[in-house]
């Protein structure tokens, strides 16, 4: 019974943390604040936010699979909170990144403060680049650790809450260099594009799917390099 509490408090706390962070971006997007160049930490900000709001749904699946090894093994409640803070230190880090990121590349003249690409050529490489990035090897070794979560937890398996962060950490490391390219491409038509973002979230999350992601992958990649080369050109 107390695990039974216990796991849907998880669960509802985990949905309620990804819906708030879906609300505060819908409200950035719909009553959009000005993004001054030196507001660094707002970026920041609305990046680690932005990361909850996208790549929460697309961890579910590696979270029912520790779930399963609660019951199967010696996984533990504390052990599913570390996997859950281990994976989002990881993207919050690529947030402090993509933040600074984009802050340079505003004060280059590359994008605006809402951070849209002002440039064809610089849209059309960040398009060709992720479509690209489609077809490496790396893409493929990234996709195929996300694909089986079970096994990465059997493989590389730590108990406890310590033992979650270790694994956390690990997955969300292969989760950043599966998913960049599709993150980076949301300068090309600004950050705070609802579309993007919700296009962005299901692509990964199918990608990550063993039935559907392997009949994505590839024709993602030459929809992404069409797009660049029509950016280019027209």
């Amino acid at each position: 019974m107390q695990q039974t509490i216990f796991r849907n408090v998880f669960w509802l706390t985990f949905f309620a943390i990804v819906l708030w962070a879906w609300w505060v971006m819908f409200s950035m997007a719909t009553a959009p604040m000005s993004m001054m160049p030196s507001e660094l930490f707002r970026l920041f900000i609305m990046w680690a936010i932005m990361m909850a709001a996208m790549m929460g749904p697309t961890f579910v699946p590696t979270m029912r699979a520790y779930e399963d090894l609660i019951v199967s093994a010696n996984g533990s409640r504390a052990g599913s909170v570390g996997v859950v803070i281990g994976f989002f230190i990881v993207w919050v880090g690529f947030a402090a990144l993509i933040a600074f990121t984009q802050l340079s590349l505003i004060e280059w003249g590359l994008l605006t403060e809402m951070g849209q690409s002002v440039s064809k050529i610089f849209s059309a490489a960040l398009l060709l680049a992720a479509g690209l990035y489609q077809f490496t090897a790396l893409k493929d070794r990234c996709l195929a650790h996300c694909r089986s979560p079970m096994f990465q937890f059997l493989a590389h398996w730590r108990p406890g809450f310590g033992g979650g962060v270790y694994m956390g950490l690990h997955h969300g490391a292969y989760c950043v260099a599966c998913c960049w390219g599709l993150m980076v491409i949301g300068f090309v038509g600004g950050t705070m594009d609802l579309l993007w973002m919700g296009a962005a979230t299901l692509m990964m999350t199918l990608e990550k799917l063993p039935d559907v992601g392997r009949y994505l992958t590839k024709p993602l990649g030459i929809a992404l390099i069409t797009w660049g080369i029509s950016v280019l050109v027209l």
